[in-house]
């Protein structure tokens, strides 16, 4: 017999979180159970405000559709919005036992907070992997920043995400204050130009690698082989189901691109299936799934090693 339920979350965030210029005070979501024969799987659907195409009450209305088709016993076919059908297919894969249960727990750590603090957690990996985000302040801040972390670390690979923020000169401000050896150690800068063009112009002519995001959304995009684009990050909640995602990586692995698994701010439910989506489909990269410190609860699972109070089922609003 099949039974589903359907709650609302809210968690607090930790101050001073920018989304697009915006401030985000809480994350909300939707969190989903299915049960069938003494089996359960949860999924977590979080559209994020500024970067998913639907909203939380729209996702809301896709889910409680597709429940009601599900318990039916059909199989219904995937949701149009992304947030909905990847959270739906994650409760589904942990049902049917799909997705595996090892996971990628060492993330590539955002640069943010105390520097000394970050510098001994850098310090103690084999292979030190980071992201900074860049572009929310000046170019020339954000290049002297850039080039005293790799300074202080010899071994260091850095990850920079731009969110399209630079104009072309803003970016070239920033490569000044790199030498030829730094650029060498940056594996990639996502979306650094407000375009597409933009930012292969600036890879050819700075001798950086850059990543898609943002552009593997844009509607009539096809993966290809562009000159100095290295990677792609993924951020399953934006781009759709686990199925969806397992063929991106795959378009992705076939064109010698890396592919990266990242979080849309999920809660530490959602970030626990993510790692270990991360261990299944992409075991050679570090997944970037450094974002649970900006939040004040947890969800349903704890993520290894982390203090934060798991949440209570009372705070919740039950919606099915």
């Amino acid at each position: 017999m099949r039974q589903a339920k359907l709650w609302r979350y809210a968690i607090p965030m930790e101050s001073g979180v920018l989304l697009r210029d915006r401030r985000l005070t809480q994350r909300e979501g939707l969190l989903l159970l299915l049960q069938e024969n003494r089996r359960q799987g949860w999924g977590e659907i979080a559209p994020l405000p500024g970067f998913s195409s639907e909203t939380l009450a729209q996702a809301q209305q896709a889910c409680l559709a597709w429940i009601a088709d599900w318990l039916t016993g059909r199989s219904p076919a995937e949701s149009a919005l992304p947030s909905a059908a990847f959270g739906i297919s994650c409760a589904c894969a942990e049902l049917d036992g799909v997705l595996p249960n090892a996971a990628s727990w060492q993330s590539a750590p955002l640069c943010y907070g105390d520097p000394d603090a970050l510098l001994l957690q850098l310090q103690a990996q084999a292979t030190p992997c980071a992201k900074m985000k860049v572009g929310l302040y000046e170019a020339a801040r954000d290049g002297m920043q850039v080039s005293l972390l790799l300074d202080a670390l010899p071994q260091l690979r850095l990850r920079l995400d731009a969110n399209r923020s630079w104009t072309p000169e803003k970016a070239r401000q920033f490569v000044r204050w790199l030498t030829p050896q730094q650029r060498m150690r940056i594996a990639f800068i996502e979306e650094p130009c407000r375009t597409p063009e933009e930012s292969l112009r600036f890879a050819a002519d700075c001798d950086l690698r850059i990543a898609w995001d943002e552009t593997l959304r844009e509607p009539g995009f096809t993966l290809r082989t562009q000159p100095g684009v290295a990677a792609v990050v993924i951020k399953p909640t934006l781009t759709g189901s686990i199925a969806r995602v397992r063929q991106l990586i795959a378009d992705a692995r076939q064109l010698g691109l890396e592919a990266v698994v990242s979080s849309a701010l999920e809660s530490s439910l959602g970030l626990t299936q993510l790692a270990r989506l991360a261990c299944w489909l992409t075991p050679q990269s570090t997944p970037g799934l450094d974002t649970l410190s900006l939040m004040r609860q947890q969800l349903v699972r704890r993520w290894p090693g982390c203090d934060r109070p798991l949440q209570e089922q009372a705070q919740w609003t039950q919606i099915y």
